[in-house]
């Protein structure tokens, strides 16, 4: 325990000539006195502790105002804990939102499962700034980079097909992703890429978004979703929607060639165990540093003593009023 206002401690010192002025007065005999017919009443043993009761109440108010200077002094105690303070990472999810993703080889299908599975492996790294890049036929920020957790996965869970023309512009969801990054002062710069589908639209060729990530040195996990071939898919019909089984074709070569110039890893996700165990693999390749640093908690402990002193003051009035009461 220690004090914050350890000066506030010599205001004890007056209590010491208050306490001997009160010993003086009682061997001199400087006391109020009363003259009686008979002492009596004084001779059992009630009378006897009553006598020297009348010292109770002095004491209780010289308790009282050490307690209250004690609490002014603002007693507190310390105890050392270890903080794990983390090197962050900047990650973009770039996530495709063209008309396939809503095959449902998944359940429910491609894109609930890609943002339901990013949900959990945001909650995983807490002290990350993420943010979300989507794409189609063309590309835009979804979110900034934040680490506000609450909007981030408030925003993720808005993703959705149709936001934006149809079709697959890897280039342009990799190039808008590095951009969101190509400012970030973070020592590692990440890009989730997730597409299901083979370039064909945008500005931005897929090589050439490669070359820029690799300028301001992002590196690019890429993660083909889907099954190869065929896959279940929802079409509308005169009889309403029907599933259908579509072919459907993901640039494998290309996605590898995307993840080995930058330094990343090529995924395939088959179904949402599959993707799961992949976000789960990312987490562990893209781990941050850590030290352990220790930190001081402080705890007040000057209510303790104020309630002492309330107690005291209380108990004297108590005893004063019907105990101990004094003739006028």
């Amino acid at each position: 325990m220690f004090f914050e206002y350890p000066k506030f401690l010599y205001l004890l010192f007056l209590l010491i000539p208050i306490l001997a002025l009160y010993i003086w007065r009682e061997i001199r005999g400087q006391s109020p006195s009363l003259h009686v017919s008979s002492i009596s009443p004084w001779r059992g043993p009630g009378g006897a502790i009553k006598i020297y009761a009348r010292h109770l109440p002095y004491i209780l108010r010289f308790i009282a105002f050490a307690a209250i200077i004690i609490s002014i002094a603002r007693p507190r105690s310390s105890q050392d804990f270890e903080k794990v303070s983390t090197e962050g990472i900047d990650i973009v999810f770039a996530i495709d939102v063209s008309t396939s993703m809503l095959a449902r080889d998944f359940n429910p299908d491609r894109i609930s499962a890609a943002k339901d599975i990013a949900i959990e492996f945001i909650a995983q790294r807490p002290s990350d700034r993420m943010g979300i890049v989507v794409f189609a036929g063309e590309s835009f920020t979804q979110c900034p980079l934040t680490t506000d957790r609450a909007t981030l996965i408030n925003l993720m869970k808005e993703v959705e097909t149709g936001l934006i023309e149809d079709g697959t512009a890897i280039g342009n969801g990799l190039a808008t992703a590095t951009a969101r990054l190509k400012d970030s002062q973070a020592k590692s710069r990440v890009i989730i890429l997730l597409t299901d589908g083979v370039n064909n639209r945008g500005e931005i060729s897929p090589l050439m978004a490669v070359e820029i990530a690799k300028t301001y040195g992002v590196r690019v996990y890429t993660i083909g979703v889907g099954a190869m071939g065929v896959a279940p898919y929802p079409v509308m019909t005169p009889f309403g929607v029907q599933i259908q089984q579509v072919k459907v074709e993901i640039d494998e070569p290309l996605l590898r060639q995307i993840a080995q110039e930058t330094g990343g890893k090529y995924f395939r996700a088959t179904d949402n165990t599959k993707m799961l165990e992949i976000y789960s693999e990312i987490n562990k390749m893209e781990t941050s540093r850590t030290t352990v640093d220790s930190f001081p908690i402080y705890k007040e402990l000057f209510m303790k003593y104020a309630i002492i002193a309330l107690i005291a003051l209380a108990m004297e009035l108590f005893l004063r009023i019907f105990i101990l009461r004094r003739i006028p």
